[in-house]
């Protein structure tokens, strides 16, 4: 795939609360993601960590699978060429889990690719090789979440 192919990167955050009704972002991830131009790219770690985080259920694993096989949510590969970048983000970033990590490094291998995500705080923090910063879509830090 081409870089110019992949617009829009996702995290955990905003696939858990498309899936899950009562997650607080959910009417935003809904929104977001429905009004973005799909497919979407991500990890097979953030694919894990959606899984764990919904509860390791098959209805959680089928939602995210459904989306695969529909062509709207693609996995990228990043290894094993990104490792050792991971692993320097890793050691940078003490608050850094692993899963924003692998997210980091799509996104330097996609630097024109956004990244949909509920997570502000990290984001906004973390650093591509080059010295900027993941480009984000994310809610408004004044929005309410339903």
């Amino acid at each position: 795939m081409k870089d110019s192919d992949v617009k829009y990167l996702v995290d955990t955050g905003p696939l858990v609360a498309h899936i899950n009704a009562s997650d607080r972002w959910h009417r935003w991830s809904r929104m977001a993601l429905q009004s973005l131009d799909a497919p979407f790219y991500t990890t097979e770690t953030v694919i894990a960590e959606a899984c764990y985080v919904l509860g390791n259920t098959r209805v959680a694993a089928a939602s995210l699978t459904k989306a695969m096989v529909n062509g709207s949510l693609f996995v990228a590969p990043i290894y094993p060429d990104g490792q050792a970048r991971i692993n320097e983000l890793l050691q940078k970033y003490e608050n850094m889990d692993f899963a924003d990590a692998t997210l980091v490094v799509l996104s330097e291998q996609y630097p024109r690719a956004k990244l949909v995500t509920l997570d502000r705080r990290d984001f906004s923090v973390y650093r591509r090789h080059d010295g900027n910063p993941v480009p984000c879509i994310m809610p408004d830090e004044n929005s309410r979440a339903d």
